[in-house]
C-alpha cells in the first residue's frame, strides 16, 4: 500500500463572529464562536476522488479552503505527500506546494475577472510561477490548456463576462487550475451553478483529465447524483463533523447513518422501485447554538436519551466509519 497523497487528522476551524468588544461589554454578551469544522479526519489516495456531501452550512467549503491553505486551521493537521502544509507554506517550498495543489471554485461567474481576456486568466498562474518566458510560449501553453478542456485556441482572445456560457466559464476555471500541472485539485461544488446537461459535460471532462494526468480530487457537492458519477469514496458531513465515510458502492447500496439515508431518500426515484422513502425532515441547527450530544438527534427518527447527551465517535465497522449510537447498538436495521 502506498501512502495517501493527502492526510487530514483532527481538523477543526473556529470562527469568531462576535459583535465588537464595546457592544459585548454594554450588552453583557459572551463571545460568539462558530465551530465550522470539528475534528474531521480522512485520507485521499493518489489518483482517487473523495467526495464530501451534506446540506449547506455543514462545513464542506471550509474543509476545502483549509486543505489548500486559504484558511489556517484552529486545530489538527493537513499533510500533503507526507509534509505538513502549514510548515511548508510558511517556508521557501511554498511556491512548489502551490503548484502541486489548485482549487476550482463554485461560481464561474464570480471566480473569473470580467475585465481580463481568457488568455490573461489562464496564463496568470504560469506567469506567477515563472513557468513561461515569452508571449509566444504563453499563447502556446494557453491554447493547449483550452484544448484539454474542450475549448478552442481562438477563445483565448475573448472576455468571459458576455462571450461565454456558464459551462464554458467553468471550463476556463479548470484550464486555469491545470496550468501549473497540479497533482491535487480541490473542487468546491464546481457544477452546482450549471444546468444539468452542462454539468454532465464538465464532469466528463474532469473524469477524462483524471485518467490522463493521474489527478487526485477532493470533490465538494450537495448533489448525490453527481457524487455517484465522480467519487471513489464518500464522506457525509453534518454540522462540521463527518458522520459517515465509506466506499461509494457501500454507501449507496447500504447507507448506515440515518442522515445518509435521508439524503439518499431525497433523490428522485426515476426507476419507481416502490421502496419506502423518508423525506429529509427539519433544518440544519444554528451552528452558534448546536444541539447537545449527537448534533443530528433533533431530526433523527432513531434518537434516544443517549443520543441527546453523548456525542458519538466516528468508529469503523466492516470498512465503513460511522458516528451513530443507533448503528453501534444495532438499532439501525
Amino acid at each position: 500500500m502506498t501512502a495517501p497523497l493527502v492526510e487530514v487528522q483532527g481538523l477543526a476551524k473556529v470562527f469568531d463572529v462576535s459583535p465588537p468588544w464595546l457592544n459585548r461589554v454594554v450588552e453583557r454578551k459572551p463571545k460568539a464562536l462558530v465551530h465550522a469544522v470539528d475534528g474531521v479526519s480522512f485520507a485521499i489516495e493518489r489518483g482517487r476522488t473523495l467526495a464530501l456531501v451534506g446540506e449547506s452550512g455543514c462545513g464542506k467549503s471550509t474543509v476545502a479552503r483549509l486543505l489548500v491553505g486559504l484558511y489556517r486551521a484552529t486545530q489538527g493537521q493537513v499533510r500533503f505527500d507526507g509534509e505538513d502544509i502549514v510548515k511548508t507554506l510558511a517556508g521557501s517550498s511554498a511556491p512548489a506546494l502551490r503548484r502541486r495543489m489548485q482549487m476550482i471554485f463554485q461560481d464561474p461567474y464570480a471566480s473569473l475577472n470580467p475585465r481580463w481576456k481568457i488568455m490573461d486568466i489562464v496564463a496568470e498562474p504560469l506567469r506567477e510561477h515563472g513557468l513561461i518566458r515569452t508571449a509566444a510560449e504563453a499563447r502556446d501553453r494557453v491554447a493547449a490548456l483550452l484544448s484539454s478542456v474542450g475549448l478552442s485556441a481562438a477563445d483565448a482572445d475573448k472576455f468571459p463576462h458576455h462571450q461565454f456560457s456558464g459551462g464554458q466559464r467553468q471550463r476556463v476555471s479548470i484550464a486555469r487550475a491545470l496550468a501549473t500541472q497540479p497533482e491535487f485539485l480541490v473542487c468546491d461544488e464546481p457544477t452546482s451553478a450549471l444546468d444539468v446537461s452542462v454539468q454532465a459535460q464538465v464532469l466528463n471532462i474532469m473524469k477524462d483529465l483524471q485518467r490522463e494526468r493521474g489527478l487526485t480530487y477532493l470533490f465538494i457537492s450537495h448533489n448525490l447524483a453527481v457524487v455517484r458519477h465522480v467519487a471513489d469514496r464518500v464522506g457525509v458531513m453534518y454540522l462540521g463533523r463527518l458522520v459517515e465515510l465509506a466506499d461509494k458502492a457501500s454507501l449507496f447500496e447500504r447507507p448506515r447513518h440515518p442522515y445518509t439515508r435521508m439524503l439518499l431518500d431525497a433523490i428522485p426515484d426515476i426507476h419507481m422501485t416502490g421502496r419506502a422513502r423518508t423525506p429529509v425532515q427539519g433544518e440544519v441547527p444554528n451552528p452558534l447554538n448546536p444541539p447537545s450530544g449527537c448534533s443530528f438527534h433533533p431530526r433523527c427518527p432513531l434518537a434516544n436519551a443517549r443520543c441527546k447527551l453523548e456525542r458519538p465517535a466516528l468508529l469503523e465497522t466492516q470498512g465503513v466509519r460511522v458516528a451513530c449510537h443507533a448503528v453501534q447498538e444495532g438499532r439501525a436495521a
